[in-house]
């Protein structure tokens, strides 16, 4: 079945790969507008996957993720009409000039090909990143959670129907929509007709794709991100920054995990947390060195275990600790962040530049939130994900993440010498 389905895309990849922006933007004009007219039949699809998982217990914070509403579909047709708007890299030239040769060379920008995206119980990823690949001339292999199969089969539907009235294949996006989890793996090793995966989820999942994928793999999403708070922070602004990258939306990547409070300034500092966070109903996880400070306030705080500093809470829980100095904090980062998203609070310029030059992660902060890891926040428009990995792209991927170049050399019957 994978082989057909890949066969399937590759060959519709060669077609979009050909399409103007104007023609792709019909298609996602239409989609939306099918999206809208199928709504009844997306939604009972949705009703159907809910109360299959309410009967195996899933969290109602999960349920939530799975839940359609017409507002909420409303808005995913909106998002779609709002990719029509961003400008096409397709065909973009990045630069390029004159040889000595005679040789005039230019790269420009073309689709990858096609792109599996594995992803979990969220069924807009269905249409967001249908969308954002047909934008990019790719075709697009989707594998969603279980717990959606119905409603990502339902908005595939809609999908295709509006390929196929633009004349387009129904491969062009495509979904696997059983659940046996044996599909991933030899998803994963369809690199005759896949040129990338994006895992979306869970580290388990992105452990899976590295160890198992004969595909390049854009990996990334898991946050454990950090906020060093330096001794010459103030603290009302602080915690400001604080409340905002730990509550604003708890369960997202890019929320923060841990507080480093340098040592000159934890004395001041975490009574005053302490009594922020018991506002905002956060937990405070605290090292040995900063348990005296936070005993006495009206926080809740239990004691801090190794194995948290390396994971994502993705809920209202904040590790604490205290550091000396800016090595130790950012030796911390190092050891226990993912790349992913950090911050330093300062009123020191020398302490902000070395924080941007020693914290190797895909989005470093001064002085603001971790929360604004996000292609929308970042001015791109949309993201497919955000990679933590260094090659190919890096932070949140936006439509050029979604295309390579190639070199072109135009010549006057010119050889080389």
């Amino acid at each position: 079945m994978l082989e057909q389905m890949g066969m399937a895309a590759k060959a519709a990849s060669y077609q979009l790969a050909l399409l103007s922006s104007r023609e792709k933007n019909r298609v996602l004009e239409k989609i939306a507008d099918y999206l809208e007219a199928q709504t009844d039949d997306i939604l009972r699809a949705n009703e159907q996957d809910l109360a299959d998982a309410r009967a195996n217990g899933l969290s109602e914070a999960m349920l939530d993720r799975l839940a359609l509403n017409p507002a909420r579909l409303q808005g995913i047709a909106n998002d779609v009409r709002q990719v029509c708007q961003l400008a096409d890299p397709v065909g973009q030239v990045i630069d390029g000039g004159l040889l000595d040769s005679g040789l005039r060379i230019e790269r420009r920008r073309v689709p990858l090909g096609v792109i599996g995206v594995i992803y979990e119980a969220r069924p807009n990823v269905t249409v967001d990143v249908a969308s954002l690949c047909l934008k990019t001339g790719n075709a697009a292999i989707l594998r969603g959670g279980k717990e959606t199969w119905r409603t990502n089969a339902a908005t595939v539907k809609v999908i295709q129907q509006a390929l196929e009235e633009c004349g387009l294949p129904a491969g062009a996006v495509q979904a696997i929509e059983s659940p046996d989890r044996a599909l991933v793996s030899e998803m994963l090793r369809l690199d005759k007709y896949i040129d990338m995966i994006i895992p979306r989820g869970g580290a388990g999942l992105h452990k899976l794709c590295r160890e198992q994928s004969t595909i390049p793999v854009i990996t990334g999403g898991i946050g454990v991100c950090h906020i060093f708070v330096d001794e010459s922070a103030e603290i009302d602004p602080a915690l400001k920054i604080i409340v905002n990258a730990k509550t604003q939306r708890p369960s997202t990547c890019n929320t923060v995990e841990t507080l480093l409070v340098h040592q000159k300034i934890a004395a001041a500092f975490l009574p005053a947390l302490s009594q922020q966070m018991a506002k905002s109903g956060v937990t405070l996880h605290a090292a040995d060195n900063a348990m005296a400070q936070l005993n006495g306030g009206p926080a809740n705080v239990v004691p801090v275990e190794a194995a948290q500093y390396d994971d994502e809470y993705l809920s209202l829980d904040l590790n604490v600790n205290v550091v000396s100095d800016l090595d130790e904090a950012i030796a911390h980062i190092r050891q226990h962040g993912t790349q992913h998203s950090d911050a330093i609070l300062t009123r020191t310029l020398r302490n902000a530049d070395r924080f941007i030059n020693e914290v190797d992660s895909s989005a470093v902060y001064v002085n603001a939130s971790t929360r604004f890891t996000d292609g929308g926040q970042f001015g791109l428009g949309a993201e497919v994900a955000v990679s933590t990995q260094k090659l190919h792209a890096r932070g949140p991927m936006g439509l050029e993440a979604l295309t390579t170049y190639k070199w072109i050399g135009f010549g006057d019957d010119t050889i080389r010498a």
